[in-house]
């Protein structure tokens, strides 16, 4: 039978490790990438029977991923992030596609929770992200954030059971990440030499909460689905004003105006 290695990276996960590392038992093997958790997390996942090992070194997600990457042994890969799930309808997919062997990669459509409400509109659903792939052919972009699976050739299937998605337990959770994300954005972005104006990032606000609540529907997800949308627009806001700060900081006088 075709065998498969998951790959999951960690920091301060010990909130979700276990409850992520029963959904995957019927994989052949479990590895477990941690970025010197002050939490436990390391030894809740060696204690559940994965094969963990220890970055002191936080390279960005996408190398950080290809770390992982490196330490899988078998032919088929399974990449997920802590906080999700996959459902017995969705391995039994996974055995499937492994067996049937049409494609070198698959997509994975991803419900996510936000406050204890899945939510089905708001630009979230339908998510489909590239989790599936042989390991010969593919790898992880180096991006900082948002980093992605690049195929070498091919293009990826689609199955259809989603992967549960326990991102956002509380508003806090998706601030703290927010503040992450958008700061490695920028800083990534910075780096590439682009350049944003404040209408710029004031403008990104408003079309991201107009693109998600109207034209993606989050109107119909109800009142978590204007807050979905009204934290996007922020999202959207904060990255570009990150990079603006990033473009303006040797601007700044480090004396206050006179009087």
């Amino acid at each position: 039978m075709t065998q498969l290695s998951v790959i999951i990276i960690t920091f301060n996960e010990a909130a979700n490790i276990e409850a992520c590392l029963q959904t995957v038992t019927f994989a052949d093997e479990v590895i477990v990438l941690d970025g010197a958790s002050t939490d436990g997390t390391a030894d809740l996942a060696r204690a559940f029977g994965a094969s963990v090992h220890v970055s002191q070194h936080w390279p960005g997600f996408g190398r950080q991923k290809n770390r992982a990457l490196d330490l899988a042994r078998y032919p088929w890969v399974l990449s997920l992030d802590a906080d999700e799930r996959v459902s017995p309808e969705l391995a039994e997919q996974i055995h499937r596609a492994m067996a049937d062997d049409v494609a070198h990669a698959y997509e994975i459509p991803r419900l996510t929770q936000f406050c204890g409400s899945w939510i089905r509109h708001c630009g979230w659903t339908p998510d489909h992200v590239l989790r599936l792939f042989k390991r010969d052919r593919a790898r992880f972009s180096d991006d900082l954030v948002h980093e992605r699976v690049l195929l070498q050739t091919g293009t990826p299937g689609r199955l259809t059971s989603p992967l549960l998605h326990f991102s956002y337990p509380t508003p806090a959770h998706y601030w703290r990440k927010l503040e992450q994300y958008s700061q490695a954005w920028a800083e990534q972005r910075h780096a590439r030499g682009q350049k944003c104006s404040m209408m710029r990032a004031a403008l990104a606000g408003v079309v991201a909460f107009l693109r998600s609540y109207i034209f993606r529907r989050g109107f119909l997800d109800g009142a978590m689905g204007f807050a979905v949308c009204a934290m996007q627009a922020q999202a959207a806001f904060g990255k570009y004003f990150a990079l603006y700060c990033l473009n303006h900081k040797n601007d700044v006088s480090p004396n206050p105006p006179s009087v």
